[in-house]
């Protein structure tokens, strides 16, 4: 035997050797009582899942994750994209139950095709880890190593099956295993950033998928085609695929009324946990499939000096409440500022944007009105439209009455004007003055939490209002009502019958 046929053999004994070590006594069974143990799991793919991967069930499966199981046991012919929120194990569950076809005999030539070879071959290794070390599948199937065919990127097994690695844009060709096609194409992390940022790339990719990929399978026989990944960009190959499957699946780390989706392992502790320490456009994008461009309608924002208080005439504390009376990182935002107007132009002073309760956010027009002392004259505003009322006058109202009680008595007024749409409204409003320089916030709170939160949301704002953007609705609110106070006060005159008396006109 040569030097180089010893090595190899020598690499395959250490494998099974290896393998061997790890093994143990799985159960007490006789092998006739295994042969009918096995018979009955394989009629419920989702029992036998549980039964031969118990290790990588850590928490119940929820209702999508059996249903997704099902779908992709039970359909020979079927096109399928999953874009599951980080952390909800769309990859493992397609692992499992392909696991599960390729040993039932229903699959027999698997490809795993990733944005690269290195990445592709990283995606197949817990299918190769499980024919080595999973002693629960060798105990009932046997082990099905073929010896001289295994190795990272491709390995085949005794009864014929066959795995292999792809990068995207490498040849598919020779993917054939004797007479057999692919019957399974698995596609994972696809689509990339960097990637997504050129939509000619996308376009070459997808066609190299459609052209060159998907062309591999047999016409006469059946495909299982799977796609996992998120919504990463509008142009991506995930949506391409989407529109092509027989089901595209979009479940994301919240549900739509802001409760976590699996929580018996992602808690909303720790989804908090991780939405605190990432841009609203990474979480957005990583757990919520909502990819965000910024810049597209509000490109920058002006940060500078303030005029001094006592220069205003007067300032508006404007507050957008929010329906809500919850911390849920998934309710909307409450927001609040105080703005000014002077010689042209808008400053955002300071203010607040977060979740909190009702009460916290009544407490932060007396923060506003701390802030601004004896200064200038502030004329306290709280948004009323349709979705408000009757809660202001039920909740909001009880409120400012007792913390005016304890803390002294607002003027508050609320803001009852019919609004147009919200994003046009802000769009329409305020993209002008920012454009033009006269939006202004103020550069000695840059640090502010809050005012950085507004900042986001208005870089963040786009059509469809995916985004949240309570904090530039306010600002808008404000503004208008600054313009309001400004036009009737700037007006010079007023009109008493026929006749016009002329008014001191006052400087802004």
């Amino acid at each position: 035997m040569g030097k180089v046929e010893t090595r190899e053999a020598f690499k395959e004994w250490r494998l099974y050797h290896k393998a061997l070590k790890s093994d143990k006594a799985v159960d007490a069974l006789s092998p006739l009582e295994r042969q009918r143990q096995r018979e009955k799991l394989e009629k419920d793919p989702v029992a036998w899942i549980q039964y031969f991967f118990a290790e990588y069930c850590t928490a119940p499966f929820t209702p999508f994750h059996k249903r997704a199981i099902r779908r992709l046991t039970s359909n020979p012919e079927w096109y399928e994209v999953l874009s599951w929120s980080r952390e909800l194990s769309k990859s493992t569950i397609v692992f499992m139950s392909v696991m599960y076809l390729v040993l039932t005999g229903r699959k027999r030539n698997v490809l795993l095709v990733s944005n690269s070879r290195t990445n592709a071959t990283r995606l197949l290794e817990p299918y190769k880890k499980a024919f080595e070390e999973n002693a629960l599948l060798k105990a009932y199937y046997g082990d099905l190593r073929e010896v001289g065919s295994w190795t990272a990127e491709e390995f085949s097994l005794t009864t014929g099956v066959a795995f292999r690695a792809l990068g995207a844009g490498e040849s598919p060709r020779g993917t054939r295993k004797g007479p057999v096609r692919p019957d399974v194409i698995l596609v994972d992390d696809f689509d990339t950033d960097e990637d997504c940022r050129n939509v000619a790339i996308v376009k070459q990719k997808w066609a190299w998928f459609e052209q060159a990929l998907y062309a591999t399978r047999s016409v006469s026989g059946d495909l299982l085609t799977v796609f996992c990944g998120n919504v990463i960009a509008r142009e991506c190959c995930v949506c391409y695929a989407g529109k092509k499957a027989d089901s595209w699946e979009i479940i994301n780390i919240r549900d739509a009324q802001g409760r976590s989706t699996w929580p018996e392992r992602n808690t909303e502790a720790r989804i908090r946990r991780i939405e605190s320490k990432i841009s609203t456009r990474a979480f957005q994008q990583e757990y919520m499939n909502n990819p965000l461009s910024e810049g597209e309608v509000f490109k920058e924002l002006t940060w500078g000096d303030c005029p001094p208080l006592g220069k205003l005439s007067f300032a508006v504390a404007y507050g957008d409440p929010a329906p809500s009376n919850s911390k849920n990182k998934a309710s909307s935002y409450k927001a609040c500022f105080l703005m000014g107007y002077h010689e042209g132009r808008f400053y955002v002073y300071t203010g607040y944007l977060d979740h909190v309760t009702n009460d916290e956010f009544v407490d932060w027009y007396y923060a506003l009105r701390d802030y601004a002392g004896e200064r200038t004259q502030v004329y306290d505003y709280i948004e009323n439209n349709k979705l408000q009322d009757p809660f202001y006058e039920q909740v909001f109202l009880p409120l400012f009455a007792r913390k005016g009680a304890e803390r002294g008595f607002l003027g508050i007024t609320p803001d009852e004007r019919r609004k147009p749409e919200k994003f046009d409204r802000i769009e329409g409003n305020l993209e002008p003055l920012n454009r033009q320089g006269r939006l202004v916030l103020n550069a000695a709170e840059r640090d502010n939490p809050h005012m950085k939160r507004l900042e986001e949301q208005f870089l963040l704002l786009q059509p469809g209002m995916k985004a949240p953007a309570d904090g530039p609705d306010c600002i808008e609110g404000a503004v208008w009502i600054l313009n309001r106070k400004i036009a009737t006060l700037a007006a010079g005159a007023v009109t008493v019958g026929r006749r016009t008396r002329q008014v001191t006109k006052r400087r802004y």
